[in-house]
């Protein structure tokens, strides 16, 4: 996704300002780290996947609140009215979803699986 992308540059370009050049030791010469290099030096998560595991996050404590609550409707609601021509947006569930299958889910619905809390944390810290 071209979001994700934008947040991974802009991720290793602060590394990159934090931790400077790197100096050749024969020849002396200065040059900008590699990815792989920034990534040694400070391994913390990508932000893509904190960003992630936040919104599933997120979304277990919403499907555990149920539907007594607005935070549930806004989450699985469907808006009312005509929208724009074009593809449609991309809802908050559909994110869920998304990350979901990209941590090797298939099958059941995800707010029945979020019941089970075990079961959803252990997906949320892939």
């Amino acid at each position: 996704m071209r979001e994700e992308r934008r947040l991974r540059l802009f991720d290793n370009r602060v590394l990159r300002r934090i931790f400077g050049p790197k100096r050749y030791e024969v020849t002396g010469e200065w040059r900008k780290q590699h990815n792989k290099e920034l990534n040694d030096l400070y391994s913390t998560p990508h932000i893509i996947r904190v960003i992630k595991s936040r919104r599933m996050r997120w979304a277990g404590h919403i499907a555990l609140i149920g539907e007594r609550r607005v935070n549930y409707w806004v989450l699985v609601g469907k808006p009312e009215g005509k929208r724009q021509h074009g593809r449609p947006r991309r809802k908050w569930e559909d994110n869920i979803k998304m990350d979901l299958q990209e941590v090797g889910w298939r099958g059941m619905n995800w707010v029945d699986l979020a019941q089970n809390r075990d079961r959803w944390r252990a997906l949320e810290m892939r």
